[in-house]
């Protein structure tokens, strides 16, 4: 197992450069190479309850119009991440369309990368 510092740096990348990079650019190939291919996804969009497959999530980021192309923006952080072994949990806040959504990502440590196994969100009125 990686040193902390590795396995943060990796994890930073596959959010930066996978999820969030694919979010914005509608890229579905980015995201897949993020997720887990048995990851689940649960929350609430407006108090409505949510909950998709990570095919089913990957699947309607590419047949909607992207952040970038719609030219509403996207803004998206990473708020924290914790790693113990090869376990980690971050918090993210990503802003696009009219959505404040506020993401807890769990990775998993799976054939040498670390992947998305969990996604939970919840829009949050700015």
């Amino acid at each position: 197992m990686k040193n902390n510092q590795t396995s943060e740096a990796e994890i930073r990348n596959v959010i930066e450069h996978y999820y969030f990079r694919g979010i914005n650019e509608g890229n579905t190939e980015l995201l897949t190479k993020a997720f887990y291919k048995g990851a689940l996804l649960f929350g609430d969009v407006n108090e409505v309850p949510y909950f998709k497959t990570a095919e089913q999530y990957i699947e309607g980021v590419g047949n909607r119009v992207s952040p970038q192309k719609s030219g509403k923006g996207f803004k998206a952080e990473i708020i924290s991440i914790d790693i113990i072994n090869s376990i980690a949990v971050a918090k993210l806040n990503v802003r696009m369309y009219d959505f404040n959504y506020y993401n807890f990502i769990t990775f998993n440590y799976i054939d040498g990368r670390w992947l998305i196994v969990n996604k939970t969100l919840t829009h949050v009125q700015p």
